[in-house]
């Protein structure tokens, strides 16, 4: 396999970690809180899709849409029912309540479609020809449709007033309050549009890989995890640089040296970037008061 080859597989699956990564960096940013469900919404939001193509024939774009409305509205419902009602409390209580969400949305899956494997299919057909070499669809439509959402989410946080208000409550949320923005509201929505752009990850994720399974989010969201770590954590810029490294790492490991080894280089970087620079690429630097 050529480099190109590489570093295109690359930019695809990059392309799907960045965009799980801005959910967990959106939500950092906003509420400090390290969303290890997320993973499992993408899981949900496979699953969506599955389940009104295989057993309703709903033609693939409008279930599509509907997982991306169904995993928006599930990222607002936990915030609201898990997360809102302990944000003042310590972050071990978040973290540990994140992981219980994270359980018992994947034992609520397994309990409603079984543990075994389901089949996904591809909806994206074909090749694309790009000067002498071939592509599939899947690739071409995963970086192309990825790069416009990232665009666009670029110009809703930096232009609209809705952007305005996350980057200020995520800035400080006291004083956010008292220029009248409705906190509650916009952590809301923050919720909601991370979750969004984890369910289009989660279809260009099942178009290369073709299987579901109930802890399908897991190593995914880990990877993802780790690229908004590598991007810097909290960093909308960094989300997105972290998971396409990330993306190029994990494929020219696969090409060059093993696919076994494909998990150990992607945790390898992160215990790297831990241990040069904590903050990331993109991250920057808090002074801790004492």
């Amino acid at each position: 396999m050529t480099l190109v080859y590489l570093m295109i597989n690359g930019l695809q699956i990059g392309s799907i970690y960045a965009l799980v990564a801005l959910g967990y960096s959106m939500v950092y940013g906003i509420v400090k809180l390290v969303n290890f469900a997320h993973g499992d919404i993408i899981m949900t939001g496979a699953y969506c899709t599955w389940y009104l193509m295989s057993r309703f024939s709903v033609p693939a774009m409008p279930a599509v849409f509907a997982s991306i409305v169904f995993c928006a509205a599930l990222g607002t419902l936990i915030e609201r029912v898990a997360y809102r009602p302990l944000r003042k409390s310590d972050r071990l209580s978040l973290l540990v309540t994140a992981i219980g969400v994270s359980l018992f949305l994947q034992n609520m899956v397994q309990l409603l479609f079984s543990a075994n494997p389901r089949m996904f299919t591809n909806i994206f057909t074909g090749t694309v020809t790009i000067g002498e070499r071939q592509f599939s669809s899947a690739t071409a439509v995963t970086i192309g449709v990825s790069v416009v959402l990232m665009a666009g989410l670029t110009l809703l946080v930096k232009k609209t007033k809705i952007g305005k208000a996350m980057r200020t409550v995520s800035e400080d949320n006291e004083t956010a309050q008292l220029m009248g923005i409705n906190v509650n509201n916009t952590i809301s929505f923050t919720f909601a549009l991370g979750s969004a752009l984890a369910a289009v990850g989660s279809v260009f994720y099942c178009c290369s890989y073709s299987q579901i399974q109930p802890t399908m989010g897991s190593m995914l969201g880990l990877k993802a995890f780790v690229a908004a770590v590598l991007g810097g954590i909290g960093s909308i810029p960094g989300a997105m640089a972290g998971g396409l490294c990330i993306g190029i790492a994990e494929s020219l490991t696969k090409g060059v040296i093993s696919s076994k080894l494909t998990d150990a280089v992607v945790f390898g970087i992160l215990i790297v970037v831990l241990l040069i620079k904590p903050s990331g690429i993109f991250g920057r630097h808090q002074n801790e008061k004492v």
